[in-house]
């Protein structure tokens, strides 16, 4: 990975500073497809956080368990300590 463009990107979002305006940079971004796995990959961090096993998070968002294992290693790796848990809700589709 390049850790310019990645800094670059951060740049460009931290310099978003209202919803609208996020979502509008966002649906260019991003497809639909990617759209939908962002917040479910959020979702998976949360429920992990909050002692849901694997298994069941991943039949409840209907998805692999890989994708589920891989948020674990990240969450071991000490990436989002900013994310805590919450209540999880399956998230809508457009």
């Amino acid at each position: 990975m390049n850790r310019t463009f990645l800094h670059n990107l951060i740049s460009d979002l931290l310099a978003v500073k209202d919803k609208k305006t996020m979502e509008n940079f966002l649906l260019g971004l991003f497809t639909p497809q990617e759209l939908e796995e962002i917040p479910t990959r959020v979702q998976i961090v949360k429920m992990l956080k909050a002692g849901i096993p694997q298994h069941e998070i991943a039949e409840k968002l209907g998805i692999g368990v890989a994708t589920v294992t891989r948020g674990s290693n990240e969450i071991k790796k000490g990436r989002f300590a900013n994310i805590s848990p919450s209540s999880w809700r399956k998230p809508a589709t457009r």
